[in-house]
């Protein structure tokens, strides 16, 4: 197993990944998977990965910005999905450490993440990874018509 750059050939891999994730309901507020080009430009350049195993793409994980504002371009928000055959394997923290670790030495000093309550998968392994828990921001969107609140977690890295 090898932890690589994310790049455009994954993507397929990447996408069914993330369906795999919207259909849950507990992922994101998204309902439809972006083209690549869309999704290009949601994530960052630098810090997006993907975990194979003999090129197989397992999981995913990239930074977006919070803010387009100079005084924030070392805070962006992570974004972790691993196939539902592969969970429960570890696989989600050693990614997620991965991703912190990268981002550290590229010069981020917070990282955020928003989870659905009911996510506790994500919730925990966020936690285990040494988030901390902002708080909750109640009806915060909706997703199909319905209110939904989120956890907001953050990491303040060693810089």
């Amino acid at each position: 197993m090898e932890i690589i750059r994310l790049q455009k050939h994954h993507y397929p891999a990447v996408a069914e990944i993330y369906k795999e994730g919207l259909a849950t309901g507990l992922a994101s507020f998204e309902t439809t998977v972006p083209s690549w080009d869309a999704w290009n430009e949601k994530f960052l350049d630098r810090c997006r990965f993907v975990l194979t195993n003999n090129d197989v793409v397992l999981g995913w994980c990239a930074l977006s910005p919070v803010s387009k504002r100079v005084v924030y371009s070392g805070v962006a928000e992570n974004t972790i999905y691993i196939s539902p055959k592969h969970q429960g394997k570890g696989l989600g923290r050693r990614l997620l450490l991965h991703l912190i670790e990268n981002s550290e030495a590229n010069g981020f000093w917070t990282l955020q993440a928003s989870v659905f309550p009911q996510n506790l998968t994500s919730l925990n392994l966020h936690l285990h990874c040494g988030f901390r828990r902002v708080g909750t921001r109640e009806r915060i969107a909706k997703r199909d018509g319905v209110w939904h609140d989120n956890i907001l977690l953050e990491k303040r890295t060693k810089n």
